[in-house]
């Protein structure tokens, strides 16, 4: 049987950033409304904005590895698929994927698979620009939005983080632990439609790299 596993707290968070902007639009009406002094309700209103800046970043954030999260991705591809296609920018999307991180995890443990997740999600941040957006798409899985960047140049930093990662050695509790990535990237060109033919393209290429041998780049 597998085994299942508690989600951390930020993962309970599922409510759509509008529900919770709405709510907190609410609250600071009726606080206003109270009969206090104006200075004890800006103080309230003021710890409320922050605990709600909280929640509505655990909304979006990946509790484990602090990446944004797959609800905050179809939010943010669906925006800059629009924003390229209106100004005419490139934009190159890129999907990768741990080469055989069930057998990490069978053989070093979960916490040490975590590890690696945390681990691979720090040198993603340290690789990309800041207009970049990176994501943890689910599991093993990960994905990154490379703006205003055609696919032939996107592949320079994909190609640094792939040799990065496979010459990395993880020492996790006395456990020295090697690993590479396969990688699959796409790009807006004339005819694409939708950003579900940018991902599937994308996600078209991870496949090959996997079927030709992992631990390289496929381009759509």
């Amino acid at each position: 049987m597998e085994e299942r596993r508690e989600k951390p707290l930020g993962e309970n968070f599922d409510f759509p950033p509008s529900v919770l902007d709405e709510i907190q639009k609410n609250i600071e009406e009726i606080i206003l409304n109270f009969d206090i002094p104006d200075a004890n309700k800006f103080e309230v209103i003021k710890k409320i904005n922050f605990m709600y800046s909280q929640t509505k970043y655990m909304t979006v954030t990946d509790a484990l590895t602090g990446l944004y999260n797959r609800r905050h991705f179809e939010e943010c591809l669906e925006r800059e698929f629009l924003r390229s296609k209106r100004y005419k920018n490139n934009l190159s999307f890129a999907i990768l994927d741990i080469d055989f991180f069930k057998e990490i995890n069978d053989t070093y443990g979960h916490s040490a698979g975590d590890y690696v997740l945390k681990e691979l999600a720090y040198i993603l941040l340290q690789t990309f620009r800041k207009t970049d957006i990176i994501f943890r798409y689910g599991g093993d899985e990960f994905a990154v939005i490379i703006t205003e960047t055609p696919i032939e140049k996107a592949i320079v930093p994909l190609q640094r983080f792939r040799r990065t990662i496979e010459a990395l050695e993880i020492n996790y509790c006395k456990q020295k632990i090697k690993f590479t990535v396969s990688i699959g990237v796409s790009e807006i060109t004339e005819t694409t439609n939708s950003i579900h033919e940018l991902f599937e393209n994308a996600d078209k290429a991870l496949y090959k790299a996997k079927e030709n041998g992992r631990n390289q780049i496929i381009h759509f």
